[in-house]
């Protein structure tokens, strides 16, 4: 079991910094090893287990940047035009047999093998023609412009993807260029999903006085399958010991993450505590941030010599859950899927409104970033920021964030926004 129980994070309650508890998580996890391989389609917004070294050169020889004219560039001249007869034309794919010869040249097709004895590419639109003869005036271009030299964009041998690369489209692409029909991907984190709280109700079932539909599992159902993770589904679980014991012992039993909203991230029955200290070393935080507050961590127990599970316990409130998780469960869980360099991409935008905060707490406020009239951003609030109103997170294209540091914010001043597109 990780010596979480040794850290004074975990003893107790106190505040921490939103960065002081991401770095707590990230310093308590270790990555899964467990890899497959796949098909190359198949491998989308997978984990690369292994870099990918490149087998060839890429490009696999010197060839045209641009459909144009290949000649020897020494036959360029600096105080007049420079002349010379087309003797052929060069597809890509069909490398010319024979060299250039002195004052001549080839017509040349874009990714076309340069031919024996041209180094220079001159474009259609910068030269004259007029049958075979081909005038080059002086100073259009330099010797061996629009060359792609071979090996320039890969070296045979070197690593084209590093392992911990989330693959993208992009990515894809890249590897077939190398020939590859199947990649070493981690396997999928397992994260197993429930939601607390007797006064839940599933979508579709009626609901009695003071009950209310479950949100927040189906939000965050969505956000870790944007990440790619597993998602193990338990439902819904009454705020009692024996199905709470139950369904953790199918979370253990399943999944690598344990992933809650509701009364297991406040712990405020004690036999919740007491589940969670037979269970594991989960640390009850209060993390100085609005929303999202109370805040559970740590590892429990699975029995045998298999790794612990970790528990992310997420406050309630529909808003709160998905910006906790936003903020503090969804580097971890990239972390401990073994993505790296995965952080959340940040924007700055002028703030459209003044908006009032006081330092010692970091505030994320549902936010819409747009184009401002002088081709810059600016980012508008959505309206009411309470945490259950998650109408207004639906509406948002972003999170605006108020750093720990921060005090109020001025209309028209620069602030930092996580966008949502980018929270993959």
């Amino acid at each position: 079991m990780p010596e979480l129980a040794e850290s004074p994070l975990a003893r107790g309650e106190r505040n921490l910094s939103v960065d002081e508890a991401r770095a707590a998580i990230a310093t308590a996890l270790q990555p899964v090893t467990d890899s497959e391989r796949l098909p190359l389609a198949q491998t989308l917004g997978r984990v690369l287990a292994q870099d990918l070294v490149s087998p060839i050169d890429v490009p696999a020889h010197d060839n045209s940047a641009m459909d144009g004219y290949a000649f020897a560039g020494s036959a360029l001249r600096a105080d007049g035009a420079t002349r010379l007869r087309c003797v052929g034309t060069l597809y890509a794919g069909a490398p010319h047999a024979g060299t250039v010869g002195d004052g001549e040249c080839l017509r040349i097709m874009t990714g076309a093998v340069m031919p024996a004895g041209a180094d220079t590419v001159v474009p259609h639109e910068l030269c004259r023609v007029d049958g075979e003869a081909v005038t080059v005036e002086p100073g259009v271009l330099r010797a061996g412009e629009n060359r792609r030299r071979r090996g320039e964009d890969l070296a045979q041998g070197r690593p084209a993807l590093r392992a911990g690369r989330v693959l993208r489209p992009a990515d894809l692409g890249l590897a077939a260029s190398l020939g590859s029909t199947e990649l070493a991907v981690l396997r999928r984190l397992r994260v197993a999903l429930f939601s607390t709280g007797d006064e839940l109700r599933l979508p579709g079932q009626a609901l009695e006085p003071g009950c209310i539909y479950d949100s927040n599992r189906y939000s965050l159902m969505g956000a870790l399958q944007r990440l790619g993770m597993e998602v193990i589904d338990l439902g819904l679980v009454r705020d009692d010991p024996a199905a709470l014991r139950a369904t953790f012992e199918q979370a253990l039993a399943r999944a690598d993450v344990v992933l809650t909203s509701g009364g297991v991230s406040m712990g405020d029955a004690d036999h919740v505590r007491t589940l969670l200290a037979e269970l594991g070393e989960v640390g009850f935080w209060k993390v100085a941030m609005r929303p999202g507050r109370p805040f559970a961590f740590g590892p429990l127990r699975r029995g045998g010599a298999r790794p612990p599970a970790w528990l992310f316990a997420l406050p309630g409130n529909p808003v709160a859950a998905l910006v906790t998780f936003y903020a503090l469960a969804r580097g971890g869980l990239l972390h401990l899927a073994g993505a790296c360099g995965e952080a959340l991409p940040v924007l700055q935008a002028r703030s459209t409104s003044a908006i009032r905060k006081r330092p010692g707490r970091t505030e994320f406020q549902r936010a819409v970033v747009e184009p401002a009239a002088d081709g810059g951003w600016q980012v508008r609030l959505t309206g009411s920021q309470g945490a259950g109103v998650l109408r207004s997170m639906s509406e948002a294209n972003a999170l605006l964030v108020l750093r720990h540091e921060q005090g109020a914010v001025a209309a028209g001043e620069p602030v930092d926004v996580w966008l949502f597109d980018g929270l993959v």
